[in-house]
């Protein structure tokens, strides 16, 4: 059993979420930086997607029943710990950081996850003092692939909608700034605003993690896994799948460019 003694600021229970649901409005949710969320698993021996703690900014102040085997990655120096107390501290070089401890955590599934969902309030609630979590037994058969986060520019693909605005290119010669604003549905960007070439309005469409959607002020907001799943907002562009783990690590504060691609 693990005893919460602090939350942090925004500690949550995430595994690889609950794809396929959107036609019923519920997000896919799961760990925002998918590769250390994974990473972090593996150094524990447990299959890459058991249930762990993402935490946001600060992490929580965990007490453990005995001796515990604990891995701590993303934003924070990778690394295992054998310990019955744990302080996790301030997220550096990142926004999240994930605890994974051996076995995972026990927790209930909802739609065939564990994951907390910001956006629906599906699975469990966030952190609170004086929670227990209890430990589970998962086990890894294999060793699972790594793959690294990718630095600089976050590739995208421009469109759908990309003819609503006089100057898409405008999205890759500017550099963002991370507002504080953000949360796991979605990083609020703020910059020169994007100027609209048309001002119909847009009938509601179907949204993936890592939109670029733009509100009538101009200034984009990168949706991430607790995203709605419709939207009326035109999505000027969407980020690569391969670089959404390294979206998911910026920061109140960050500044953040983009690069189209084929």
């Amino acid at each position: 059993m693990i005893e919460v003694v602090d939350p942090g600021l925004f500690t949550t229970i995430q595994d690889i979420g609950r794809p396929g649901y959107a036609h019923l409005g519920v997000p896919p949710s799961g760990a925002v930086d998918r590769v250390s969320f994974e990473l972090g698993n593996r150094m524990v021996g447990n299959p890459e997607g058991a249930p762990a703690l993402e935490a946001t900014l600060i992490g929580p102040k965990l007490r453990f029943a005995r001796p515990t085997l604990v891995a701590l990655t993303g934003a924070c120096v990778a690394r295992v710990l054998d310990v019955t107390e744990l302080d996790v501290g301030r997220a550096v070089g990142g926004a999240r950081i994930y605890v994974c401890v051996r076995g995972g955590i026990d927790a209930e599934p909802v739609l065939g996850s564990c994951s907390t969902d910001l956006l629906s309030g599906l699975g469990p609630a966030p952190l609170r003092a004086g929670d227990v979590l209890a430990v589970g037994d998962a086990r890894a058969e294999h060793e699972g692939r790594f793959t690294p986060k990718k630095n600089g520019p976050l590739r995208v693909v421009l469109g759908p909608r990309d003819d609503w605005f006089t100057a898409p290119e405008q999205l890759c010669s500017t550099e963002w700034k991370v507002t504080s604003s953000s949360n796991r549905i979605g990083i609020r960007l703020d910059g020169p605003p994007l100027e609209r070439a048309r001002t119909d309005e847009l009938r509601s469409e179907g949204l993936v993690t890592g939109a670029l959607q733009v509100p009538p002020n101009g200034r984009p907001i990168l949706l991430l896994n607790d995203h709605p799943t419709t939207g009326g907002y035109p999505v000027i562009a969407v980020v690569h799948s391969d670089d959404l783990p390294s979206a998911g690590q910026l920061a109140p504060g960050d500044t953040v460019r983009f690069d189209a691609i084929r």
